[in-house]
């Protein structure tokens, strides 16, 4: 994906409560890659927390969503995203031209427990990994 020099692309992660899904796949993009990326998540109709078991799942490999709440989906937020990704929820986003849209199918978390969620969170790891190979691959140490 071309990117301006200096400038880190931008992820946006979309699904229709913003409790499960994306919140897991904001909290494991911004883990793995660290500052390489900018990362926004949001739902169309954000529900009033993060999914508890989402919030258990993921302390379990160390990653702490506890203190992160649904935001709603703006246009202002796809349109500042070089990448939108929807979570297999039949969502739309808003279209701008030179936007890239990806849909990850995944089950949905909201009212399972944590042993339906963990592999959710290990597939969403999965795609994450891809995607920061992809548009955010880290530097190579300088060799001696």
């Amino acid at each position: 994906m071309p990117e301006s020099p200096g400038k880190k692309p931008s992820v946006l992660f979309v699904c229709v409560h913003n409790a499960g899904r994306s919140q897991m796949a904001a909290a494991w993009l911004t883990h793995l890659a660290g500052d390489r990326v900018e990362v926004r998540s949001a739902g169309s109709d954000p529900g009033d927390q993060v999914n508890p078991a989402a919030v258990e799942a993921m302390a379990e490999v160390g990653i702490d969503i506890s203190r992160e709440t649904p935001k709603i989906l703006t246009v202002d937020a796809v349109r500042e995203s070089d990448v939108c990704i929807t979570m297999g929820c039949g969502d739309t986003c808003p279209v701008f031209p030179g936007k890239r849209y990806l849909d990850w199918k995944l089950d949905d978390p909201a009212g399972q427990g944590v042993e339906a969620v963990r592999p959710i969170r290990d597939g969403i790891k999965t795609l994450v990994e891809s995607l920061i190979a992809e548009i955010a691959p880290a530097k190579p140490a300088a060799t001696a």
